[in-house]
């Protein structure tokens, strides 16, 4: 079988400029049915796909051969975008949990400098989005589609302080500085 122009040896780690997407291919994985003559082999993959901007999206394809399987998951992946605000476009607005069968993620946001610290699957997905600083820890299920349907999970529940400030009736500063404080005392300090 020859191999396709552009892939490493592992298969992992492709990235591709397509337009303003970059996809990344985080889980390749092999499969047999057998029949009367032997193995027949299928590939399932799973890509994200983002424009390092705030957006990004995931899928899965599955096919006879790996480059078909790839392409099937990045047009997914680019159906299935959500659009993430993100603070200072660097980091998160604050710390949130998601969750998705077993798996279970907790994602934080980080002071400038602390670069990406989160694993394999989780990495991708926020090298896509356009965070550099960032905390996340997988706990339960190490399963790639798990775990970065988790992180979606998580990244669902981010929302932006002016909307926060918009739904409550107060002023956005209001809403900053209890996120600095991020004590009782202080939100307690703000009410009085």
């Amino acid at each position: 079988m020859a191999r396709a122009p552009g892939r490493d040896r592992g298969g992992r780690d492709r990235e591709e400029r397509d337009s303003e997407f970059t996809e990344k291919l985080v889980h390749i994985n092999r499969v047999a049915k057998v029949v009367k003559g032997g193995k027949r082999f299928g590939f399932a993959a799973l890509v994200v796909v983002g424009d390092l901007k705030g957006r990004v999206g995931f899928g899965h394809g599955k096919a006879r051969e790996v480059p078909e399987a790839i392409r099937k998951a990045t047009e997914a992946a680019k159906r299935s975008l959500l659009r993430v605000p993100l603070r200072d476009a660097r980091t998160l607005h604050h710390d949130s949990e998601g969750r998705h069968g077993s798996g279970k993620v907790v994602v934080r946001s980080a002071p400038a400098g602390t670069g990406i610290i989160a694993g394999g699957a989780m990495r991708a997905v926020f090298e896509m989005l356009g965070v550099h600083d960032v905390v996340a820890k997988s706990l339960g299920s190490t399963n790639p589609y798990n775990v970065v349907r988790a992180t979606f999970d998580a990244l669902k529940h981010q929302e932006n302080p002016r909307a926060v400030a918009a739904r409550r009736n107060k002023k956005v500063s209001e809403i900053v500085s209890r996120r600095r404080d991020g004590s009782a005392a202080g939100e307690a300090a703000a009410e009085a």
